[in-house]
Formats: structure tokens, sequence, C-alpha cells
């Protein structure tokens, strides 16, 4: 059927509409503090709405349905692991985000190891986020494919793809650019909004697609095996079991949530340490609601097509509900999904420049200048969101050829995320541990989850899990090995930080 007039209509207002609401925050940004932390003003629930919109991407709605559709529910085991994880940070590590005036994860620490460590944690997530978000971003250039292929019937493959990507990373960057975190975190929550109730028209839909509704789809994705949750089996090389789900998908959200400055930068825009957590907790709710959402549609398009047969079979699951919107859905609502999938992309943009530009500035910039003003400072933070911009622009363009969109970019953010909240937890967990034995853990850390990545069957869910503790056992030995009596130079440097 394909996209009319009126679905174009749609897309066009929510692009407009969104960039121009995100530019009613534009002021002039005094200092940092207003341009990366929203001068902490933001109240709980914005923030938590926002949590759930920045880990939520468009590769996220369209490939957690393609997982239900492929296989079954076991990808909420990893959701029940995601809730463990937030409870964790909240008694862990929020309370000594609380401690001082941070802005960044890795200020933490510098304040318990020293700067040396500081620059090499800010670097590792500068250089896997971007090219995770890259993953990220290319899921855009699905979704408009299938949309708009019939107007872009004379591009080719790498034309289509520059121009989608383009479109969406260039709106982004003009309100996250102006507006700040309080732009982007407000829009978060419209743009939530969006995909939300978009969803749900969807499912509705596909109910009233399918011939005979819920007691259909009920008893053919039953017997199909479609709505199976849990796998108790001790099977280590099954990417979805209880087991890898439960404790991979707690190590995996206790690093992503508790280290990663995407959503760090979020927690620490609240109030105070009371309201950051239960933003934490209450977005673990919303996540386990919007999973079980998507991965319902997945199974509903499973029986939808086994009742009436595409006419083509898909070769990449990620396709499917995108092709379903548009060859599926009446004219209108079908320009609502797409918009609701490009309002996810977004999101999840804006949360990454602004948090890559964070720590840029913060860990980097203003150690190297610790004279300038906040007036530069705040013009280079601008500076450095369009700089990410063309390089996650960049790295989409690259990520074009790739399996599953959501397992290639949780691979990706996972192999750093193990050595990451290893460092994390020597630093809050003991005293003995110092910045040469951390360093050295979160070397050996990295390499064992790359060797993982790359050499292995080992599954992504269990990355960050072996990876943090073989990080936190190697520098906690490294530490006791390498012990000595600090220089005047290490003292006075510490002094200065604790001060």
């Amino acid at each position: 059927m394909g996209l009319n007039a009126l679905d174009l209509v749609i897309i066009a207002i929510y692009l407009a509409g969104i960039t121009i609401f995100g530019l009613r925050f534009r002021k002039k940004q005094r200092s940092l503090k207003d341009y990366f932390l929203a001068d902490k003003s933001i109240p709980w629930w914005a923030i938590s709405l926002s949590i759930v919109a920045a880990e939520t991407s468009t590769l996220t709605i369209i490939s957690v349905p393609g997982l239900a559709y492929d296989k079954d529910f076991g990808f909420l085991q990893i959701v029940i692991g995601y809730l463990v994880g937030r409870f964790i940070i909240s008694f862990l590590l929020i309370p000594h985000y609380f401690r001082g005036d941070l802005f960044t994860a890795y200020q933490l620490i510098e304040r318990r190891f020293g700067q040396k460590l500081r620059s090499l944690t800010a670097g590792l997530f500068l250089i896997t986020r971007a090219a995770a978000e890259g993953v990220r971003v290319f899921a855009v250039a699905i979704v408009v494919a299938i949309a708009l292929s019939s107007m872009l019937a004379g591009f080719g493959d790498f034309g289509r793809d520059v121009a989608a990507i383009a479109i969406v990373t260039l709106l982004t960057l003009i309100y996250t650019f102006e507006g700040g975190m309080a732009a982007v975190i407000w829009t978060d929550v419209v743009q939530m909004a969006i995909y939300v109730t978009g969803t749900v028209v969807g499912f509705f839909t596909i109910l009233h697609g399918v011939p005979g509704g819920w007691s259909t789809i009920q008893s053919v994705a039953g017997e199909a095996g479609k709505f199976r949750v849990f796998d108790f089996s001790w099977d280590f090389f099954k990417t979805y079991t209880f087991w890898s789900g439960v404790i991979g998908g707690a190590f995996l959200t206790t690093a992503s949530h508790g280290t990663d400055q995407l959503i760090v930068q979020r927690l620490l825009a609240a109030k105070s340490q009371r309201q950051s957590k239960l933003a934490l907790l209450s977005s673990g709710v919303f996540v386990l609601f919007q999973f079980g959402l998507f991965l319902l549609v997945g199974a509903m398009l499973f029986v939808f097509y086994k009742l009436m047969p595409p006419a083509e079979a898909f070769t990449k699951t990620d396709k499917i509900f995108p092709t379903f919107i548009v060859t599926n859905m009446p004219h209108g609502i079908s320009g609502l999904l797409i918009a609701a999938i490009l309002a996810a992309a977004m999101s999840n943009l804006s949360a990454a420049l602004n948090s890559l530009a964070s720590t840029s500035i913060i860990d980097f910039y203003a150690r190297i200048r610790p004279n300038s003003s906040e007036d530069r400072r705040v013009f280079l933070s601008r500076v450095a969101t369009v700089a990410w911009g063309i390089i996650l622009f960049v790295l989409a363009i690259l990520s074009r050829k790739g399996g599953k969109v959501v397992e290639m970019g949780l691979s990706i953010a996972s192999v750093a995320y193990g050595a990451l909240l290893g460092v994390f937890l020597l630093g809050v967990l003991t005293k003995k541990a110092n910045e040469r034995g951390a360093m050295i853990g979160m070397l050996c850390g990295f390499v064992l989850n790359v060797y993982l990545w790359q050499f292995t069957k080992v599954p992504f869910t269990w990355y960050v899990a072996l990876g943090s503790i073989f990080t936190f056992a190697v520098g906690y030995a490294a530490s006791l090995l390498f012990t000595g009596t600090p220089t005047r130079k290490e003292i006075e440097e510490s002094d200065k930080v604790h001060a």
C-alpha cells in the first residue's frame, strides 16, 4: 500500500514540531551547570521518562518485535535483570555521585583514583558510546528506506541511507545545540509519549487485522511457543536464559546506568539524591511495560504473517514491523507510527550528543584549560555537540553492514561496560585498590571482552558480568602487587581533588 500524502504530512509535522518544541528551551546558557544539568531543576518523573527514552532507540522499536517474531519472549529475562541493576545503582553508586558537585561519572573516578584513570575511563566511554550510537542511528535508514521507498526510487541504497540519517541528525542537532539538557529531557518526555502511543495504536491495528482477533493470536502464538519467557537451562552459550538474563542483565544495567555518562548525566540533573533514586527505579517499571509491549507486537505479527504470508520472505527480522506499518496500516496511522519510530531515534541521538559533549568538555578540555571562562566553556560545549553530530553521522554510514541491530548495538556497548563497571566497583567497594592496579585491571578486562566478542561464541549477555569480575579481580591483585608510598606530588594532587 505504501505511504500517501497524509502520512508524509504527519511525519513532516512531527519533525518540524519536535524541533520547534526543543528550541523553546533555548536561552543564554550562563554555565555548564545550565547547559549539561539543566540547573538541576528537572522533576523526577520527567527524568524517569527521559531515562527510558534515552535507552530506547529506533533499533529497539524495530528489532525487539523481530526477536519475538523469530523466537519468543525470552528477552524479558534480561529486562528482569535491568530491574535488579537499578536497585544496585540506587544503593551503591548514586550516593557517591551526590557527594560533591559532579557533572560526569568520571569525576568520581578521579576523586577516588586520579586523573590518569579518569581520562582512561572517559576516553573509553567516548569511543564505545560513539561506535554503539552509530549502529543505533543507522537503524533510522532501515525505517526510512521502507517508508519512503516509492519517493526514493531514484536513489541508490547508499544515497537513500545518507539522506535519511542526515535529516534526523540535523534536526536533532538543532535543538540539542541550542537548548542543552533541558531541551533533551523535555523532548524525551514528548517523544516517549509519541512512540508508546504509536506502538499501542499498532497493537490494536494488528489485533483488528488478524481474523478471530485475540483468541486466534493467543492460540497460534501459544502453540508456537511465542509467549514463553523463562528458560532455566544451563546452556552458557545460549543468549537468552534466566541466568544470563538476570545476572547478565543486572551487570549490564549497573554498567550502562551507573557508569555511562548517557544515563548518569540525567541522574545528576535531579534536584536531590532521593529524586535521582526515584527517577531511576520508576524508569524500570516503564521499561518492563515497554519491552513487554514491543515483544507482544512481534508475536502478533508472527500470527498475522502466518495467516497472510507476505509477498516476499523477510531477509531480516528488523524489517518486519516497519514493513507492516507501511503496507498494512491505515493511512494516517502509518504516518503516526513512522513518526513514533523517528521520535525514538531523535530522543536517543540527543542524549548521546549531550553526554558525549559533556564528557569531552568536563573531563578533557576543562582539565587542560582550568582557567577558561564559563562563557568559553559553554561555547565550546555547543561546538563539541556539533562535532559529535558529524562523527555519529559518519559512524552511522559505516554501520550499514551488520546483523540484528539491537544485538549488535548491545554487543558493542557491552565490550566497554565490563571494564568500566569493574573500575567503579574497585573504587566504591575497596580501599586498597590504587590507580595503577585499577588501570591494569581495566585494560585486562577490556581485552577479555574484545576477545569474547570477536573470537568466541559467548553471547553478549555475559560480556559485562565476565569483564567486570575480571577487571575487579585483576585490578585488586595488581593494586596489592604495586602498592607503595605515594609521592609528594600525588599527595598534593589528591588534596586538591578532595578540597
